[in-house]
């Protein structure tokens, strides 16, 4: 194509609801990908071509969770409940959140967390992370390690096996 082809021009504005889901559910590996049935992730920025961090539209149908409960290493997580009544689920325990509520997950804390649709209403929330490069997550509750690489993220057994 060379020096004349055009890249495409992000948007001005779109609606939010609207923008096309992630193509592939989860990355997470067998058997953790099919517990995420029922999470639907919008990814918003990159659609405007942000690179210094993600925002995602995420819906959760009543059962679903937001993903395994884990702690980042390196990179700041923050939520924010837009509709709904999602658990918060922390090493601190339980906490019920409501629209207009928001979390915030420093990086290195150790503190593993994931929202849990327990009601029979859709849950819809703002994901916001940051993308810093080297990260990695633990997952306290399952034999799971991700580790980021160049190739993006490869997930590995708690004993450094791979999947």
């Amino acid at each position: 194509m060379g020096d004349n082809a055009r890249k495409p021009v992000p948007p001005v504005a779109v609606l939010a609801a609207e923008a096309p889901a992630r193509m592939k559910p989860s990355i997470y590996p067998e058997p953790f990908a099919s517990r995420m049935a029922g999470r639907v992730k919008r990814p918003l920025g990159d659609l405007f071509g942000l690179t210094n961090f993600g925002v995602n539209l995420v819906h959760l149908a009543p059962g679903a969770v937001s993903a395994l409960r884990h702690a980042h290493a390196r990179q700041d997580e923050f939520v924010h409940v837009l509709q709904g009544r999602p658990t918060l689920c922390t090493d601190a325990g339980e906490t019920l959140l409501a629209p207009g509520m928001c979390a915030g997950f420093k990086a290195g804390t150790g503190n593993a967390h994931c929202l849990r649709n327990d009601t029979a209403e859709e849950v819809l929330y703002l994901e916001v992370g940051d993308r810093t490069p080297g990260d990695e997550a633990t997952y306290p509750d399952d034999d799971l390690r991700a580790v980021q690489g160049e190739g993006g993220w490869r997930f590995e057994h708690k004993d450094g096996t791979a999947y």
